[in-house]
């Protein structure tokens, strides 16, 4: 049976879900791989980071399509920044690359997630792996079968998600070590869901958006659900 694997960021660190419901955490990307591949080697990873950056003011199809799926939930799916306004200095810099490229800033969430997001694209570039993007909110709209009204930092948006998940098997055990101490419920929840869409990419069942993928900066960019 394949094993995979979903990843989320958490703060400082990188949590993760494997299929076979162990959680991880690390600083570091490759860090957070080898030590899942310890307890047996990953061979899909669904990843809660966009793969594949513009390199103008058109968004990417898949932020736009993903945007459309999820709904009322739309405000959770970030446009992505080009490379240049990821790599700025500051936050003043990167607003006004951001405005002479895309015609507008960027927002604070964006900027807060250059170094995952760069990290990332790092990786994906670097590993021979099959790694796909992944948003959550899109997953759990998959998943569901309906949109998702309730946030997931409520009561009722987290039960909701909890609830979803152990429908198809996940339930995940209240004491997960130093992964449940550094990442919040919600990230655990993000990266469970992120396993669910790379089991359903290793059994050819997962629908990625956009159809096919947007060409990026040599990177096959669509969110995988």
């Amino acid at each position: 049976m394949v094993r995979a694997l979903g990843i989320d960021a958490a703060g400082k660190n990188w949590v993760a879900v494997a299929s076979d419901l162990r959680a991880y955490a690390a600083p570091t990307l490759l860090g957070l791989l080898e030590v899942a591949d310890a307890d047996g080697t990953v061979e899909v990873v669904g990843i809660d980071m966009p793969i594949g950056l513009p390199d103008g003011a058109d968004p990417r199809l898949a932020d736009v399509q993903a945007r459309q799926v999820v709904g009322p939930r739309w405000p959770s799916v970030f446009m992505t920044p080009p490379r240049t306004v990821l790599a700025a200095s500051t936050y003043e810099t990167a607003s006004l690359e951001a405005r002479r490229v895309m015609g507008k800033g960027i927002s604070q969430q964006a900027w807060a997630l250059r170094h995952r997001i760069l990290e990332v694209d790092t990786v994906v570039r670097s590993v021979h792996r099959r790694i796909f993007e992944v948003h959550p909110e899109v997953s759990f709209r998959t998943l569901a079968g309906r949109h998702l009204l309730a946030a997931k930092s409520t009561w009722a948006g987290l039960e909701e998600r909890r609830g979803l998940l152990a429908a198809e098997g996940f339930v995940l055990a209240a004491d997960l070590g130093w992964p449940g101490q550094v990442a919040g419920p919600d990230d655990v929840l993000d990266a469970a869901v992120a396993c669910w869409t790379a089991q359903r990419v290793a059994a050819g069942m997962a629908v990625a958006y956009p159809d096919p993928p947007e060409q990026l900066d040599g990177i096959a960019a669509s969110i995988q659900a």
